[in-house]
């Protein structure tokens, strides 16, 4: 966990009702509340607590699963341990005892348990003609805020020699890490050996009319058109105003699509959702 991250978390937690709920959850933990349940006990209406409960799963504090009719939460314990050991970490000029070493507050068979309750991370496979910018980009975000829940990749049918300078100086800038971050042929993605994607997302108008490779009959696919910035004109400063909107366009898009509760959607309401954040009127 970064300082970034300990602040999502910190300001998700920063409020009494949210507060209130994450302490309930972790008490009731490794079982799950209804989200009736939780509405009820804290005196809160339903629709403000759903609202709640969204902040604490974006930031990663709570996962949510169907239980038959029910919406279940519970206390994401890993996120939860990353906050307790970011804050432990240099604890004290190395003299942890003065605060009681803070990690230990965790015990070990939690973390088995926590570990073996994991829901496995999806694959996201980002494409774009060139595989330069805005799926760069793509990547580069959902590898961050995915918190270990998704691996991201992008990829491009006709790929540049490498991503666009302006991008990688602005993913640099924004705290990102930009060493694995590469402009790359779509076939990469089609052998046998190649990871199995669980979404493969078009981030361009259209891939210059070619039809996409298959990427195996598990894979979802949506289409979130975004502006090329190769086609961003103006001097410097308004070439790097437009840049930092597309990074926020992207951001917002996967804030929605990391919140999304992937266990109690079928693949059709799944599917109306993915098209729904790619809406440009929408976002």
């Amino acid at each position: 966990m970064d300082i970034e991250e300990a602040e999502a978390v910190f300001a998700a937690l920063a409020q009494t009702t949210r507060l209130k709920v994450f302490r309930m959850l972790i008490a009731a933990h490794p079982d799950g509340l209804a989200a009736g349940e939780i509405s009820s006990t804290c005196e809160v209406p339903h629709n403000t607590m759903s609202t709640h409960l969204s902040v604490l799963h974006r930031a990663g504090l709570v996962t949510v699963e169907r239980d038959g009719r029910l919406m279940k939460y519970r206390a994401d314990l890993r996120t939860f341990r990353e906050l307790i050991r970011f804050l432990a970490t240099d604890c004290c000029n190395g003299r942890p005892e003065i605060c009681g070493d803070l990690a230990r507050l965790i015990p070990e068979e939690v973390d088995d348990m926590e570990q073996n309750t994991q829901t496995p991370a999806f694959n996201v496979l980002f494409l774009c003609t060139q595989n330069s910018a805005r799926s760069i980009m793509a990547e580069a975000l959902l590898q961050k805020i995915g918190k270990g829940r998704f691996n991201a990749y992008s990829a491009g049918s006709e790929p540049a020699a490498h991503p666009m300078p302006e991008v990688i100086d602005r993913l640099k800038a924004l705290g990102h890490d930009v060493s694995n971050l590469r402009s790359k042929s779509w076939n990469e993605f089609t052998g046998p050996d190649a990871p199995r994607m669980d979404f493969v997302i078009a981030l361009c108008d259209t891939l210059q009319g070619q039809v996409c490779p298959d990427f195996g009959n598990k894979a979802m696919t949506a289409a979130w058109p975004l502006p090329d910035p190769a086609k961003f004109t103006g001097t410097a400063t308004e070439r790097a105003t437009l840049l930092n909107e597309l990074y926020a366009m992207i951001r917002r898009r996967l804030e929605a699509f990391t919140s999304l509760p992937f266990t109690s959607l079928d693949k059709i309401a799944l599917g109306l959702r993915l098209d729904e954040i790619g809406d440009t009127a929408r976002a």
